[in-house]
Order: structure tokens, then sequence, then C-alpha cells
């Protein structure tokens, strides 16, 4: 477990939401109305009069600590070393215009670092294979920023241009992010080779890698598939019947039409399941849809624990 001291407890018990999200996440706020915002992720999530209010899941606090812990699902320690660690996107804590449609924004992508060494290295350790590394390097969609030596995950749309970048931390602090003026319709994606009608659907970049390292162990082609990581979970609003696709996945499914089958590898947990729900909920009667459970929390687990079982084997 990370260690954290009293006085780092105690400098993130005493920054609130707003502040930290007009700090560090400013693309993730959508403002509602002069003094109340919701968050890009999760419009049900509510921030005024210094408090916060996640109305789709009844839960709320005052703190940015609460919502890493509440909502991100970060453990405590993490959650401190979150705040405490976090690169500041902008030295104020606020941001004169905050866009309330991120399709209209510029892209501000970070800047490349000489070579993506600590990148590579972080994600092999996560048992991602080096054959998808280098693919994903040499196409543009990943590399290292040179700040921070982030990893940096590329959307495209289909001219070619870049719209969208996931920034995963390569330490232990867990930091994730999404480049200021991302849009979500262009999330991290591997289209397919040829006229595939088959598109596999992940919550993270890294899951998406996760399995298409497993398809290589296993001698399958992946690029004879669709990819897409949705940048996050989508869960269902407090009215059902208000529910909408992802964005992502939306505009994908627009994008190649000749899809038709859609394969889920969503997180093996509560919110997980409860998104896997919707999306067969929302598109079950216009696709077919495979729920294919992760064995363990995520692509990524199943990953690592295969290869150490494999390593255990070999010894």
């Amino acid at each position: 477990m990370s260690y954290v001291s009293k006085e780092q407890i105690e400098r993130a018990k005493q920054l609130d939401l707003l502040t930290y999200l007009q700090c560090f996440e400013p693309y993730e706020l959508v403002r509602c109305s002069r003094n109340a915002y919701s968050t890009r992720s999760h419009d049900s999530l509510k921030i005024s009069n210094g408090k916060w209010f996640w109305w789709s899941r009844g839960i709320g606090g005052r703190s940015a600590l609460d919502y890493l812990i509440k909502v991100r699902g970060m453990s405590f320690p993490d959650a401190v070393l979150q705040i405490n660690g976090n690169p500041p996107v902008h030295m104020a804590p606020a941001t004169p215009a905050i866009q309330q449609d991120g399709s209209n924004a510029r892209l501000e992508l970070p800047e490349p670092y000489e070579n993506s060494n600590r990148v590579i290295a972080y994600l092999r350790k996560r048992g991602i294979s080096r054959d998808v590394i280098e693919f994903c390097l040499d196409s543009g969609r990943l590399y290292e920023s040179r700040m921070y030596h982030n990893a940096v995950f590329v959307g495209f749309d289909l001219k070619g241009s870049p719209r969208y970048a996931a920034i995963r931390g390569t330490t232990k602090t867990r930091y994730r992010s999404e480049a200021s003026g991302s849009d979500k319709r262009y999330s991290f994606s591997i289209p397919a080779i040829g006229n595939s009608s088959e598109l596999h659907v992940f919550e993270s970049s890294i899951d998406l890698l996760s399995y298409c390292t497993l398809a290589s162990i296993f001698e399958k082609d992946w690029r004879l598939s669709h990819q897409l990581s949705l940048g996050g979970i989508y869960g269902p609003k407090e009215n059902t019947y208000e529910d909408t696709t992802p964005a992502a996945l939306t505009h994908y499914l627009q994008s190649y039409p000749e899809v038709n089958r859609l394969v889920l590898h969503l997180d093996n947990n509560d919110p997980g399941r409860s998104a896997a729900n919707m999306i067969i909920r929302l598109l079950g009667t216009a696709y077919a849809i495979s729920d294919e459970l992760p064995k363990g929390e995520d692509v990524n687990d199943e990953l690592v624990a295969y290869r150490k079982h494999r390593s255990e084997l070999t010894r």
C-alpha cells in the first residue's frame, strides 16, 4: 500500500472538488448555470455551493478526496497522492471560459518526449506485448509526453486528424486524465483491416491493448476486427428512458456501418456490469451483442494473471 504523510492527507482534505477540477481537469467541467456545474463523464453529478452530489448513485461529498474515492474508485492513499502529485493544467484555480461542448474545443496534445522508453517499460510491466506497443507507436496512437513522461493514447477522426487523447501516468500515483479539448466521440481505437463486421468494446486504452496481446498469444489476428475504448465508464442515468449509448460507441457505429456485432469487454464490477446491461438494452435489437466478462477485475488483470501463471509453469 502506498504511504502518505499526515501533511499530505491534510492538504488533500482541504481541496474542494470544483477547485480540483478547475486546476487539474478543466475539460471535465460543464457549466449548468451561473454557480453550478456537472462533469463531462457523469452528467448527473452536480457541483454547487462547495458540495457535490452524484444523483444517479445517491452519493455525495465536499472534497476532491471524497470524489476520487467514491466516484473514481481510488483507494485512500492513491487519492491523496493523486491530489498532491497531480500536474496542474492551469496555475490559477479558475478558468474564464468553460466549453459546454468539447466538440468545438481545440485539442491540446501534450508535447512529446524524444523517446517513449518509459511508456514502453510501463506497458510491458502491464503485460502488453512489444508488437502491440510498436504498432501503436508507429501509427501515432501512442507516445510519451515530455513533461511527467505520461502515456498519451491518441484518437483520430476518419481523416486522420487527432481529436482525442487519454493521458495515463506511468508512476505509482496512477494519474489519469484527458488532454484539454478532447472530443469523446473520437476515443482511442484501432480500426480493422478490411471490411470487418465485428467491434470489440473496452473501458480503457490499456484494456484494449491487453486484449490485442491476449489475441496474439492465442494466435488470433486482432487486426481483423475493430477495437474501441470508451475512454471511461458509462452508467445509466436516473431515468432509464433517457439512457443513451456512449458517445464514442455511437460515433464509431455511424462511421463504420458495416459493423453488426459488438463484443463487450467492460470491467467485471458493478459499474461495468451496469454499463454493459445498458448497452445491451439500447442496442440489442439492432446488433448481435456478446458480453464477455474478464477473468478478473478487467482485461488487463486477466492478461497479467495469465502471464504470471505461464511464468510459474515454466520455472
